[in-house]
């Protein structure tokens, strides 16, 4: 298995990337949170990785930190909470939000990001109740156009992340005018979306 990946950023569009190592360029996925820490295009990057393989293909997910990727391990462990689903929780509540929702049992927060319905949530908070007391423990997307502006990339982003095209349009709508790169645009919205 591949644990993790050093080398320079070729590319990003949230939520996937590419790691130039050496020549070769490794294709990964990476939860919103991973992205607001990267550097910029053709900077050095090193990344902790889980590979999960399928039977159409191999995917690549990477992770700024231990806690994440970990967090990630415990999701896709959970019956019907797939990596897409796993990559949607890590870009929209981070691991400690998401420990304190388990432990609260705040079955509403859970349900705020998109693609986690009641159920997935319920049951979220039953399994992960006894996986966050262990010491270990703390998607189809859409393409985004290279070279297109911040606004497009982050609603492409956005609808990788499973919100509605209107609700995309929305939540970035609700970031105000201004100057704002792509990762912070997204940023923006995904808080504006947690606040709602």
């Amino acid at each position: 298995m591949i644990g993790s990946v050093r080398g320079r950023i070729a590319s990003k569009t949230p939520p996937q990337l590419m790691v130039d190592v050496g020549g070769l360029g490794y294709e990964l996925e990476a939860p919103m949170s991973t992205f607001f820490h990267l550097p910029a295009v053709g900077e050095e990057v090193s990344l902790l990785t889980h590979l999960v393989v399928r039977e159409d293909a191999h995917v690549l997910y990477a992770f700024a930190t231990e806690a994440e990727r970990r967090l990630f391990r415990s999701l896709i462990k959970v019956s019907g909470v797939g990596p897409k689903i796993a990559l949607a929780l890590l870009s929209g509540i981070s691991v400690e939000a998401f420990s304190r929702c388990v432990v609260n049992e705040d079955i509403t927060a859970l349900t705020k990001v998109p693609g986690i319905g009641r159920k997935t949530a319920e049951r979220l908070v039953m399994e992960m109740r006894d996986r966050l007391k262990d010491p270990e423990t703390p998607a189809g997307v859409a393409p985004v156009a290279t070279g297109a502006s911040p606004e497009s990339e982050a609603y492409g982003a956005l609808i990788a992340l499973g919100y509605r095209p209107a609700e995309a349009t929305r939540l970035l709508k609700a970031v105000g005018p201004g100057t704002h790169s792509t990762e912070e645009l997204i940023r923006r919205a995904l808080q504006g979306a947690s606040r709602e």
